[in-house]
């Protein structure tokens, strides 16, 4: 069932998403070849909580950390460990949560650690971003669902890479992931009609090869199943009278 928010509710997911996005900031001012995730993550934990909030996935169905941190060919949910050590030329996906008074918002970058291994994997995350922003330009009242599942897939298929099938977008309020589910493919015109009050987390996860995936010995770990580079963006967005309002947009 998809839950429509009140301007009261989208108000509070707007602060949750300003606190996000001050988050992500903060730690990828932190992101260097040396550091390891789990480091990343305890800024990220300080953060939330300086602004007194609550990280949305920090004990969610088990997950031991406050962010995900997904190297190379790891698509998401990457477990922060001290272990983990950034190198130069690593492509690094983050996901970032939090919660500020019942409500969240959720956030997802890609970033390299210093300079890009190729002009190949730069290629990668910069058609990954320009596919959440075309995804995004089709959040506006009357439209469809699958019409943003749609630019998703025309940006990424365009540009000669994968959609990562198996995993999903999603609404988002009072519960991290709610009604409806975001494909990130699929023909336009159709789904449920977007009205105002609807918050989508929209999340396109892409692949230098194809496009199946499998998950890791600790059942979180999320990795492209031919061991090809993988990117990860993601906005909370919501549905206005007029178009949208992207409620983690970092300033």
């Amino acid at each position: 069932m998809i839950i429509y928010k009140s301007p009261q509710e989208v108000d509070k997911m707007r602060t949750a998403g300003r606190i996000v996005a001050g988050t992500i900031d903060r730690v990828l001012a932190a992101v260097r070849p040396g550091i390891s995730t789990a480091d990343l993550d305890r800024v990220a934990e300080e953060e939330i909580n300086r602004q007194a909030a609550t990280p949305s996935f920090k004990g969610y169905k088990g997950f031991p950390a406050s962010i995900c941190a997904s190297l190379n060919d790891e698509v998401v949910h990457g477990i922060p460990s001290p272990k983990r050590m950034l190198k130069a030329g690593d492509i690094l996906s983050l996901d970032f949560g939090a919660i500020w008074e019942g409500y969240h918002a959720d956030s997802a970058v890609t970033v390299f650690v210093g300079e890009p291994p190729s002009a190949e994997a730069e290629k990668l995350v910069r058609v990954t971003e320009e596919a959440l922003e075309a995804a995004i330009s089709q959040v506006r009242p009357g439209g469809r669902l699958s019409d943003v599942s749609n630019a998703v897939e025309q940006v990424v298929e365009g540009a000669g890479f994968s959609v990562v099938r198996e995993y999903v977008g999603h609404g988002i309020g009072r519960s991290l992931h709610e009604d409806p589910q975001i494909p990130n493919y699929g023909p336009p015109g159709r789904g449920p009609e977007l009205r105002p009050g609807l918050v989508l987390a929209v999340e396109p996860m892409v692949t230098m090869g194809d496009w199946p995936t499998r998950v890791l010995a600790d059942d979180w770990t999320v990795v492209t199943a031919d061991g090809s580079l993988a990117a990860h963006f993601e906005h909370t967005i919501a549905v206005t009278d007029d178009g949208h309002e992207v409620l983690t947009v970092r300033r």
